[in-house]
């Protein structure tokens, strides 16, 4: 067990990932909440935004609630639209309280705005005051966004994408565990690009300055296989082999987010379109990625001029808009 940062929460190393529920049933949901239990996986991630995951969550942890650390997060920025949420998650988890309430996917532009007295975070301090939630968090994609979090030691949690092949916030991470700020890897396979789940488990867990991976778990097989890496002890240099391979073969198709390639001159979000690309292709979420696709407007994949100014930024050299037209073919 390990402390999550300078919480009170104490977890496995491997946690749980909410997204995939939304692709599965009701019943299913029990079973595996009740492998979790089994494993001793007690922290669980989830979020508004995952459509029906709270509440298939909520339902199968009736009668458990205490054998587990919950934590979900909102996209909403405002003060009122927060308050909303965090209501909303409570019935929908069917709980009094939730362990880490986390503000989701905040951007670079809007991360000074939260503070503001009628903003998001405002919010969850009173509903801290009131015990509703018992520690703030973050999310992020933009490096950015994470690296001012760290230095104003506003959040008791800080959650970005980690694995083989995105390693890009390994010094925030560091500097984050430090300070005592917990640190959550999302995308622990590359949002389903690496097929080996052990190694890519195993990997993240190798770095001591990492708290939790919350890989997406929808059977009992999955959890049984990311428990596994609690154990396999360190890195062999048949690892380390494998895991250069990893990186050679998805070097130049796979998209870090790192968001050199913005701002676009027709406002296309490049990294946000090859996320839900992945969603529908490699997490099975087709309806999910299409209704946020349809979402997106003029920063569709569709409205790329094909300037190549983004390929000129990309400092992974990817071939960026044949990869916004195979976003097209699959989405649009």
């Amino acid at each position: 067990m390990r402390s999550l940062g300078n919480t009170n929460i104490k977890i496995k190393r491997v946690g749980f990932g909410g997204i995939p529920i939304q692709r599965i049933t009701q019943e299913e949901t029990n079973i595996v909440i009740h492998e979790l239990e089994k494993q001793g996986i007690n922290f669980i991630d989830t979020a508004r935004g995952y459509t029906i995951s709270e509440e298939y969550i909520g339902n199968a942890l009736e009668g458990k609630r205490e054998k587990f650390y919950i934590a979900t997060k909102s996209m909403s920025r405002n003060y009122e639209n927060m308050k909303k949420d965090i209501e909303i998650s409570l019935k929908n988890l069917k709980t009094d309280y939730i362990d880490l309430y986390q503000i989701h996917n905040l951007k670079p532009e809007e991360y000074d705005d939260i503070f503001d007295d009628y903003n998001a975070y405002r919010a969850l301090l009173e509903a801290k005051e009131e015990g509703k939630i018992k520690n703030i968090g973050i999310t992020s994609h933009s490096l950015d966004t994470i690296k001012k979090a760290v230095d104003d030691e506003k959040f008791a949690t800080i959650q970005f994408p980690y694995n083989i092949v995105e390693d890009q916030a390994d010094e925030v991470f560091r500097k984050a565990h430090e300070k005592g700020i917990g640190t959550i890897t999302m995308k622990p396979l590359a949002g389903g690009a690496i097929d080996d789940g052990l190694l890519a488990i195993k990997y993240i867990l190798s770095k001591n300055y990492i708290d939790v991976a919350i890989p997406g778990m929808n059977n009992i097989e999955e959890v049984q296989q990311n428990v596994l890496a609690i154990s396999c002890g360190e890195l062999t240099e048949e690892d380390n082999k494998k895991i250069e391979k990893i990186r050679k073969q998805l070097n130049g198709n796979f998209c870090r987010r790192c968001e050199y390639c913005l701002p676009c001159p027709k406002k296309v979000n490049i990294p946000q379109n090859f996320l839900l690309e992945g969603y529908y292709s490699r997490y099975n979420l087709k309806e999910w990625s299409l209704e946020r696709y349809n979402q997106l407007g003029d920063a569709k994949a569709s409205n790329c001029i094909e300037c190549g100014l983004c390929e000129e930024k990309c400092p992974y050299n990817l071939p960026i808009i044949e990869m916004l037209k195979n976003v097209c073919k699959i989405l649009e």
